[in-house]
């Protein structure tokens, strides 16, 4: 469990003005954290929920011991709610739910907090709700919303929310944390191109799922250099199979732009950028044989365009069809 002290080493802007906040008693209605994926969002947002229910809060640091922060820790607090998109985007009828649940007293004080997880995929009647919620601020309740793209977010929204940036966390300090917790210094390079969070890096490093992703984009690799023809049908096969839900078809498009990135660097004699590929020389030359420079600046520049795709919520599998025709070329 995080504390602010430890949130400080890694996000010094954003600690210090929440902690601040607090200090002065002036915790806001609404905030809008805004950072990539592993930059703390989460963990913030329980450390302000945990401030404002603590049992045996000590200065600006809530316990992490009472029953208030264990519950708020757990996903069980009764009066703290999180809302995550179903499926693709956050629906009204989330926020209708929300909204009925907060027209309730609290069931154990008179304080409220909600937390809206990819705040960025608010239907447009989602955000006009939560705007509604946000015009008519109650001292009792605090919003809190999580996204990694604010201009994604209803400008109306976001200038009635405090907005805290959060920064990148030091890549070398972070690898350094990863190999301190037992990971190979070519894994946690790896994980410190996908994730700044350290226990996220440590699961994935250990979690099945993640080992087939990486094999399946070593294997589309090998496939558009050795039998461009028949990554169409491997896509299907394979690609679409295993990547099933929106952040793992994400999190396969970083891997594979991470891919073709290493074999730029091999194409440019940069070795020691790599991240994906280690000790797999004969791959890296075969592939570099099959792309030019430009060609990968090209792919690189399409896997980017995939990626938005999927944040606007086309068909997945179409993204990965017409993707695949694009490096085919």
């Amino acid at each position: 469990m995080m504390n602010w002290s430890e949130i400080a080493e890694v996000q010094p802007l954003a600690s210090r003005i929440i902690t601040n906040s607090i200090k002065k008693d002036r915790i806001s209605h609404a905030y809008l954290l805004h950072g990539a994926r592993g930059t703390g969002k989460e963990a913030i947002a329980q450390l302000i929920a945990k401030n404002l229910f603590c049992e045996k809060l000590a200065g600006v640091e809530p316990c992490n011991q009472c029953n208030a922060c264990r519950r708020i820790a757990s996903g069980n607090h009764p009066d703290v709610h999180w809302v995550e998109p179903e499926g693709k985007s956050i629906k009204i009828e989330q926020i209708r739910n929300l909204q009925k649940e907060f027209s309730y007293s609290g069931m154990e004080s008179t304080r409220k907090v909600y937390v809206i997880k990819g705040a960025e995929t608010l239907t447009v009647n989602a955000a006009n709700r939560i705007l509604k919620f946000l015009e008519e601020p109650s001292k009792q309740t605090t919003a809190i919303m999580l996204t990694e793209n604010s201009h994604a977010i209803l400008p109306t929204i976001r200038s009635r929310c405090q907005i805290i940036d959060l920064q990148p966390l030091n890549i070398v300090q972070f690898e350094r944390k990863l190999v301190e917790n037992g990971l190979s210094k070519s894994t946690a390079k790896l994980m410190g191109a996908l994730t700044n969070n350290l226990d996220d890096a440590i699961a994935r490093s250990n979690d099945e799922w993640f080992a087939t992703a990486r094999k399946i984009v070593v294997q589309l690799i090998e496939m558009f250099a050795d039998n461009p023809q028949d990554v169409y049908l491997f896509i299907h096969n394979h690609w679409v199979v295993h990547f099933k839900e929106r952040t793992e078809q994400e999190e396969g498009l970083d891997l594979l732009l991470l891919a073709f990135k290493d074999v730029l660097y091999y194409h440019i004699g940069n070795e020691s950028e790599m991240v994906f590929f280690t000790n797999q020389e004969q791959l890296l030359e075969k592939a570099a044989l099959s792309f030019s420079q430009e060609e990968l600046l090209t792919n690189l520049n399409a896997i980017m365009q995939a990626k938005r795709k999927l944040k606007q919520n086309v068909n997945p599998t179409l993204v990965m069809e017409q993707l695949t025709l694009h490096i085919q070329r």
